[in-house]
């Protein structure tokens, strides 16, 4: 596939490869040259809370300040 250079030098990915690697607005590319040739790479970020979120489970039944007293212990008394 074929793009052209713009005036202020941006150029446009076809929305055939922006689809295929997940490339959305706000998507960080890192570019470089190797053997004349342009290089770009898909920065991937991770937030860890974000690999994390959703991944514990409470069990059947108990309240969430029930499960962290029951785990944590209740010092409370």
């Amino acid at each position: 596939m074929k793009t052209t250079v713009s005036e202020k030098g941006q150029i446009t990915i076809p929305k055939l490869i922006r689809d295929l690697l997940g490339l959305n607005q706000g998507t960080i590319i890192d570019f470089e040259v190797a053997n004349s040739k342009l290089i770009g790479k898909k920065v991937v970020t991770t937030d860890k809370f974000t690999a994390w979120r959703g991944k514990g489970k409470l069990p059947v039944g108990k309240s969430v300040d029930d499960y962290l007293k029951e785990v944590r212990g209740d010092y409370s008394n």
